[in-house]
């Protein structure tokens, strides 16, 4: 006899329960690390204040990358409800970081707690939102079915699954469905992850494709003033730019900029690595391939002899990003997956990346297809390219102007994920 789905689905659920209550020691270890001084580890127990008598709204951005793309969506949303309050979740310290240099007091911050039964309860009884929405896909099994519980609707923004993470949660089939099934809407990146999400089990009324919310990059003038007094500051000289590299990338970023010096050689790199954590070993690693390195996070003063400015501080990505005439995205020469191309391409930047974007195929090929982004498959590659770009003007302003344009030509995710929630707010 065949189960019913609504029992299936709960008996996979109460068997992840289990898996993760016998798992808990781990899984604690490693968010143990995730802290920051200003938020109690409790918190990860979901053991939050509980609200006010304003209405609450709550969005989730895992970290650094979601709240960089959930940016635009975030402001829009303190536009929209001023008579709400928003609360910001992330799951990671650095993203936790990120949203308070972005935001200040205009949101509250917590940390996601862990997905026990009894956390995702006291969390969201304690948070009583009037509407959650995940950036992404991060989609916990307890948190949606006490959310679906309490009536509170859903909305899954800038919805993307990999062909991995598809096949990962085609292996827990009925878990997947009665998660998805609590979800309210689904506004897809394209099409194929719409597929994907349907064909996992959400409804297809319920599933729009909406593009990608990367798309709708909120490029302030504050950034860009920064950008051109930080760049006059160094005088004319070439720079470029290699951000969120990560272990395997600097070493080839590093030998495409002594390539690059020998036929340039007043060239400046602004090298930024992903992780914080990473930020004394990559400048230990600078010095020992003979550069000039200074960092940001001591506010120096660049000289001439200076060939490498380590990006060591948090939130300030985008602005490098505008000092640079070229820049390269990492993630991308190690198989990581990318990271954002449309952060650089937005300031009209040329773009170069490596071939492992996985995570982001859709962005990667639309800039291809328009000229808009240079590939390479390694630092030797790197080099030359570097070489030929800030060697043609011409070549690499069309290269910049072109990205500039893409993304110009493919908002529309933001507005589309606006009108939702309102609608959602509406009906609630």
């Amino acid at each position: 006899m065949r189960a019913r789905p609504g029992l299936s689905s709960r008996l996979a659920r109460w068997l992840y329960s289990l898996a993760i209550y016998l798992l808990s020691p781990l899984i604690w270890w490693r968010v143990w690390r995730e802290w920051a001084p200003t938020h109690p580890r409790l918190e990860r127990l979901g053991l939050i204040r509980a609200s006010g008598d304003r209405p609450r709204l709550w969005l989730h951005a895992a970290s650094v990358g979601e709240v960089v793309t959930a940016t635009s969506l975030i402001r829009a949303l303190l536009d929209d409800h001023p008579d709400h309050d928003l609360v910001v979740t992330t799951m990671t310290a650095t993203g936790a970081e990120r949203v308070r240099q972005t935001f200040g007091d205009r949101v509250s911050h917590h940390f996601l707690p862990l997905d026990f039964p009894g956390s995702a309860r006291r969390f969201i009884a304690r948070l009583n939102p009037r509407l959650a929405i995940i950036t992404e896909t991060e989609l916990w099994p307890n948190l949606l079915a006490t959310c679906r519980r309490r009536n509170v609707p859903v909305v899954v923004a800038n919805g993307r699954l990999s062909a991995g993470a598809f096949r990962l949660y085609q292996r827990f089939g009925a878990l997947s469905r009665g998660m998805l099934e609590t979800i309210s809407w689904i506004g897809a990146k394209s099409p194929v992850d719409a597929e994907r999400f349907i064909s996992l089990g959400a409804p297809a009324a319920r599933v729009a494709v909406t593009g990608a919310l990367k798309f709708d990059l909120d490029v302030d003038d504050a950034t860009r003033q920064a950008s051109r007094r930080l760049r006059a500051s160094w005088g004319g000289r070439p720079v470029w730019i290699a951000g969120s590299t990560h272990p395997g990338e600097d070493e080839q970023v590093l030998a495409a900029h002594a390539a690059l010096r020998r036929h340039i050689p007043d060239a400046l790199l602004i090298l930024v690595p992903r992780h914080p954590q990473r930020f004394d070993e990559v400048y230990a690693r600078c010095l020992d391939a003979g550069e000039q390195v200074l960092r940001l996070s001591a506010k120096p003063t660049l000289t001439d002899a200076t060939t490498l400015l380590l990006g060591d501080t948090m939130g300030d990505l985008m602005r490098l990003y505008g000092c640079a005439d070229v820049a390269f995205v990492g993630g991308s020469l190690t198989p990581i997956g990318g990271h954002n191309l449309l952060e650089p391409a937005a300031l009209g930047v040329a773009v170069v990346s490596g071939p492992h974007l996985d995570n982001l195929r859709e962005i990667a090929d639309t800039l291809a297809q328009s000229d808009a982004r240079i590939e390479v498959g390694d630092g030797r590659s790197l080099g030359e390219i570097l070489v030929a770009l800030l060697g043609d003007d011409e070549r690499r302003h069309a290269l910049g102007e072109a990205g500039r344009a893409v993304v110009a030509a493919n908002r529309g995710a933001l507005a589309r994920t606006r009108e939702q929630v309102a609608a959602l707010l509406n009906d609630s």
